[in-house]
């Protein structure tokens, strides 16, 4: 699977969603949207930890809870990314995968040139100054 496909396959079901409700999915929609998803992971997780009341829940139906609000969750990032004509794939790849240990030496060249993804030539360790 991937996130392109992914993608395209939520925004299906997403409009066919806001069709059937009458839901105007503007830019406060999306992001709304995902926050309401990310709160009902957390009240998920809560469960599941035991922090929260099962509310008659199995284990399993906790369980379930939990990875379905992760879908959730995945699904609205990937709805607002797209709104906005973000693309995630490429946008992962300069955030977070230029760190990867195959990849580091790239990032900042002997000669103090910074190659493609960003880098510091000053010699800082960016991970401690970027949000990952």
């Amino acid at each position: 699977m991937n996130l392109a496909w992914l993608t395209e396959e939520v925004e299906e079901v997403s409009q066919g969603y806001a069709r059937r409700h009458e839901i105007n999915r503007d830019s406060t929609w999306f992001l709304l949207k995902l926050q309401e998803e990310v709160g009902e992971l957390t009240q998920a997780f809560l469960m599941r930890s035991g922090q929260a009341r099962s509310k008659g829940c199995t284990v399993q139906e906790i369980e379930e809870r939990f990875r379905s609000e992760l879908a959730d969750v995945l699904c609205h990032v990937l709805l607002l990314a797209r709104h906005h004509g973000v693309d995630v794939e490429e946008a992962i790849e300069r955030k977070w995968l230029v760190w990867r240990p195959d990849r580091a030496a790239a990032v900042s060249q002997p000669s103090g040139e910074v190659a493609d993804g960003g880098g510091d030539p000053s010699g800082a360790n960016p991970m401690l100054e970027r949000d990952v």
